[in-house]
């Protein structure tokens, strides 16, 4: 399983509905609101690097709103 963090930058006054549209995902299993350089903090679980380009497509970059992301791929996992 591939674990990474997803860091969201909104277009001004429409975090929540992001927010809204982001938790409806499965893959999503925490998600943020956050106050700094991002609007939003994202963790996501798939099983593959391909599986994770298909939520990038089929997900996030299907929402107008928003207007950057970076993602962090975990290499270790220490809970």
């Amino acid at each position: 399983m591939i674990e990474a963090i997803v860091l969201i930058v909104v277009k001004p006054g429409n975090e929540e509905k992001v927010y809204q549209e982001i938790i409806k995902d499965p893959r999503v299993k925490e998600a943020y609101r956050v106050y700094g350089e991002y609007d939003i903090i994202a963790r996501v679980e798939v099983p593959s690097i391909e599986k994770l380009d298909r939520f990038h497509d089929e997900v996030l970059r299907k929402i107008k709103d928003i207007e950057l992301t970076e993602t962090l791929i975990a290499s270790a996992y220490r809970g």
